[in-house]
C-alpha cells in the first residue's frame, strides 16, 4: 500500500473528552508512517492527558493557549500553524467545539486554528449518546458536512459513562486511513493504473412497485466507491455505476433499477480494461409497476407477483466470450450468508467472470453498510486468498492490487 503520510505535516486537535487518551497511539501510527506530528489541545483536553505525554510521542511541543508565538519567530499560532499542517485531524471533537466550529466561534487555540485552515480537515466525534442525538448537534454537524469537512461518525457501543449506544470514537485505523486516502488524492493521476480504464457499479438496485414503494436491499454502495476512489487515485479513467447521486471527481452514471444498470454496463462493460461488479443486484422485480399509489383495501393480503432481474454479470461474461474479447478483465462479487466459499466456487463457474470477490454478509462487524469488510478472492482457475476484516479502503487497494498483479 503506497505510504501517503511520509513527509507530511499533520496537526491534531484534541478537544476536553475521555476518548482524548487514545490519541496518543494515533500519534504512534502517524510517526511510524515517516510523519510530522503537532498537536493543538483545548485546556479541557489536559484533563485527559498531559502536554508532556503527547510531547514525547510527537517530538514537538503541544499548543494550549491562544496567541502564543513560534520560537524564532513572531507568528501567531493559528496563522503559523495553518500554514505548516498539510491536514488537520480533530479527534476527540466534542459536543461543545463541534458547534463552535459550526457557528464561527474563535475562542481558544483550536476552534481559531481551524476557522483559519483552508486545507482538509477530519472531525472524529466522540460524546453521550443523547448529546450526539441532539438535532442542535446533528443540524451543526450537517453545516460542517455542507463545508467539506470530513466528518468520520462515531461508533455504537458501551460508553464511558455506563451507557450504549452511538457515541464511542472511531476507529483509530479509520482516522488513519481517511487521513493516507485524503492526502493520496494529491497524486491523483500518476499511479499504476494510469492509462487503464476502469468501470465499477455500486449500491443496492431499486425495483419500483408503485409510485412510491420499491423492492431493494440494504447494501450502501460503500464497497464499490472505495474501489473506485482507489482506481482513481491510482491513474485509472474511473466510471461508476451507482443507485444513489454521489459527488466524485471522476464520471458517475445514475441508475435505479438493474435493467437500468444492464444497459450502461452492457455499453461501455467491453470497451474498459476492468469491469468490477460491486453492486448488490435485486434478483426479482414487480411484474407490473402501478402508475399510481396502490391503496390499502380491507383483504389482510396482498399478492405481488415477481419476475427475474437480468443477470447482468452473466450476459457480460456471455457478450466477453462472444466476442472474443481477451482485454477486459471481469469481476464479479458473491455476497452470501451461509456456506460463503461453496457457493462462491458454483457462481464463477456458472457466470464465467475472471475473478470473484465473495464476502460474508451475515457479519456484524463487517459487510453491508460498515465501512469494514473481509473477503474472499477466488480466481477461474480455482485459486483463492483471504483478505482479513480490514476497511474498506484497504479492501480496495488489495483487491486492485490482486487483479493487476
Amino acid at each position: 500500500m503506497q505510504n501517503n503520510l511520509k513527509d507530511k505535516t499533520i496537526l491534531i486537535g484534541i478537544t476536553g473528552g475521555i476518548a482524548a487518551y487514545k490519541i496518543c497511539e494515533l500519534i504512534r501510527m502517524y510517526k511510524k508512517a515517516g510523519a510530522n506530528v503537532k498537536v493543538v489541545m483545548t485546556k479541557n483536553a489536559l484533563n485527559f492527558v498531559t502536554k508532556l505525554t503527547l510531547e514525547t510521542l510527537s517530538d514537538n511541543k503541544v499548543f494550549v493557549e491562544n496567541f502564543e508565538t513560534q520560537e524564532r519567530e513572531y507568528s501567531p499560532e493559528h496563522i503559523s500553524l495553518c500554514d505548516e499542517a498539510d491536514i488537520m485531524v480533530i479527534a476527540p471533537a466534542s459536543a461543545n467545539t463541534i458547534s463552535k466550529i459550526a457557528t464561527g466561534i474563535c475562542d481558544n487555540l483550536l476552534t481559531s486554528v481551524v476557522c483559519a485552515f483552508n486545507k482538509p480537515v477530519i472531525i472524529a466525534p466522540a460524546m453521550n449518546t443523547n448529546m450526539w442525538n441532539n438535532k442542535i448537534i446533528q443540524k451543526n454537524i450537517s453545516i460542517l458536512k455542507e463545508n467539506n469537512y470530513h466528518i468520520l461518525e462515531p461508533e455504537t457501543g458501551e460508553l464511558a459513562c455506563k451507557t450504549t449506544g452511538k457515541g464511542r470514537l472511531c476507529d483509530l485505523n479509520l482516522i488513519f486511513e481517511k487521513t493516507s486516502e485524503i492526502l493520496g488524492a494529491n497524486a491523483v493521476g500518476s499511479g499504476k493504473l494510469k492509462g487503464k480504464k476502469v468501470l465499477i457499479t455500486a449500491g443496492g438496485t431499486i425495483e419500483k412497485i408503485d409510485t412510491v414503494r420499491y423492492i431493494s436491499n440494504f447494501s450502501s454502495g460503500k464497497m464499490g466507491i472505495a474501489l473506485a476512489d482507489e482506481a482513481y487515485k491510482q491513474g485509472a479513467d474511473v466510471t461508476l455505476i451507482i443507485t444513489k447521486p454521489v459527488e466524485t471527481p471522476y464520471k458517475t452514471v445514475y441508475v435505479q433499477s438493474a435493467e437500468e444498470m444492464q444497459r450502461e454496463v452492457l455499453k461501455s462493460g467491453l470497451k474498459s480494461d476492468l469491469v468490477i461488479m460491486a453492486a448488490a443486484v435485486a434478483d426479482f422485480r414487480a411484474e407490473t409497476v402501478s402508475k399510481q399509489k396502490i391503496k390499502k383495501t380491507s383483504a389482510d393480503t396482498m399478492t405481488l407477483n415477481l419476475v427475474k432481474n437480468p443477470d447482468i454479470l452473466k450476459n457480460l461474461c456471455e457478450q466477453k466470450k462472444k466476442t472474443k474479447n481477451k482485454k477486459t478483465v471481469i469481476v464479479g462479487f458473491c455476497a452470501e450468508s451461509e456456506n460463503l466459499l461453496k457457493n462462491a466456487k458454483e457462481k464463477i463457474a456458472k457466470k464465467g467472470c475472471d475473478y470473484l470477490i465473495a464476502n460474508d454478509i451475515s457479519k456484524k462487524d463487517s459487510g453491508f453498510s460498515s465501512d469494514y469488510n473481509e473477503v474472499y478472492i477466488l480466481d477461474k482457475n480455482g485459486k483463492k486468498s483471504h483478505i482479513e476484516r480490514s476497511l474498506k479502503t484497504v479492501i480496495a487497494q488489495k483487491i486492485l492490487e490482486k487483479v493487476f498483479e
